[in-house]
């Protein structure tokens, strides 16, 4: 390949980057425009809602509880080398609260929902259904992508809450039942040891992640193309995308919170 044509496909691959990111950014502020705007499906709003919050519940919260169980274990292996036992309290309750229940439940929740959420408006997509809501004088963007980007934002936060609780939970079982640690004294140091700052750094990224799950979902099964293949492609992207997504806004909002 010669030096032209290398920076020749360098620029191609950067445009299409750019452009792929501008029809995203267009995509989102359209759906959020439409969630302040009326009129409002409020019973589309609510069904997204339950799916998100409800039904991913017990993933979640297996997930986030034995999380917190393999955090105090590892920590006790680390720390007892130094004596430094009395700080597993404070190392899981940080852990669990920062980093681990937002961005496993992030995760989680884009398996499973941003793939349905894919997998639905691809099959409307391929199916024509989206082309008939336009010929019924029906936005497809304020009925079908509006309620999903607003459930994502105000669900993840409460899955986000419970994955706290119980990560902390999964942390206290395994130090005071196989640890040999007080319950009373871990509890207090965990009750010390908490700052507001954690648990607004973990919702943040809970609205932030939530609202990436459903906006990969949305986007992709929203343009999907190709019939059965083109919907199967859409939900691997979607959940791939949002999954890159996650990690990268958690680097950038803890850069934010815990910046010196």
């Amino acid at each position: 390949m010669t030096p032209l044509n290398f920076l020749g496909a360098v620029g191609r691959a950067t445009l299409s980057t750019l452009g792929a990111a501008g029809a995203l950014a267009i995509f989102a502020l359209t759906g959020l425009s439409h969630v302040v705007r009326p009129p409002f499906y409020f019973r589309l709003f609510w069904r997204a809602f339950i799916n998100f919050a409800y039904f991913s519940l017990p993933v979640v919260a297996l997930t986030a509880i034995f999380s917190g169980m393999v955090i105090a274990l590892q920590s006790y292996t680390g720390f007892a080398r130094y004596g430094a036992t009395s700080a597993i309290a404070n190392i899981v309750l940080i852990s669990v609260v920062r980093e681990l229940a937002p961005v496993l439940a992030g995760l989680m929740v884009a398996g499973r929902v941003g793939a349905a959420m894919s997998a639905e408006l691809g099959t409307m997509r391929v199916t024509d259904q989206i082309d008939a809501l336009r010929t019924l004088s029906t936005d497809p963007m304020k009925y079908l992508v509006a309620p999903r980007l607003l459930a994502g934002l105000l669900a993840l936060p409460l899955l986000v809450l419970v994955a706290d609780v119980l990560g902390v939970m999964g942390g206290f079982i395994v130090a005071t039942l196989k640890l040999g640690f007080n319950p009373h004294t871990y509890i207090a140091n965990s009750l010390n040891f908490l700052q507001w700052n954690d648990v607004a750094l973990s919702l943040a990224k809970a609205c932030v992640f939530g609202f990436i799950v459903s906006l990969m979902g949305c986007y992709y099964g929203y343009n999907s193309r190709g019939g059965a293949e083109g919907v199967g492609s859409a939900t691997t992207s979607a959940v791939v995308s949002a999954s890159i997504l996650i990690l990268s806004f958690d680097y950038v909002l803890t850069e934010l919170f815990f910046a010196r």
